[in-house]
């Protein structure tokens, strides 16, 4: 028989559709600029986006980038070494919404609430971390 899951691991799941999300929009937004050819294409010379709401979901998804390895190590962490739950669970919730929020906070220039979405995913990760290590 198999044990369910922690919430960590099953986070780590719906994490992932969160990165599609963030990839659908950055893609979503940049095709219309540069059209399906170029889309479909090696992407030779890359330039940055013109559009603004291009550039921010290109921006958003790099920023995304940068957290996930380590919100994915801490949730197998957890799971690994037994300490799922707890101060952990939170962070990992804190992390996720806070990424889901970050998006179109990022994405139609809403200042100070998308500096705020990214702070909370960073004490999500530190709460995960701190379990991980025992404190």
């Amino acid at each position: 028989m198999h044990a369910e899951p922690s919430i960590e691991i099953r986070l780590l799941g719906w994490s992932v559709i969160v990165l599609l999300a963030y990839i659908v929009a950055q893609a979503g937004l940049a095709v219309p600029e540069r059209g399906l050819s170029w889309n479909a294409g090696p992407r030779d010379g890359w330039q940055p986006p013109r559009g603004v709401r291009a550039g921010r979901a290109e921006r958003a998804l790099k920023n995304f980038a940068e957290t996930y390895p380590a919100f994915m190590a801490l949730a197998l962490g957890l799971m690994v070494a037994g300490k799922a739950g707890g101060s952990g669970e939170i962070g990992a919730w804190l992390w996720l919404t806070a990424r889901v929020a970050y998006l179109p906070l990022y994405i139609f220039g809403v200042p100070w609430l998308r500096s705020l979405a990214y702070g909370v995913s960073l004490v999500g990760l530190i709460l995960m971390l701190a379990r991980l290590l025992g404190a």
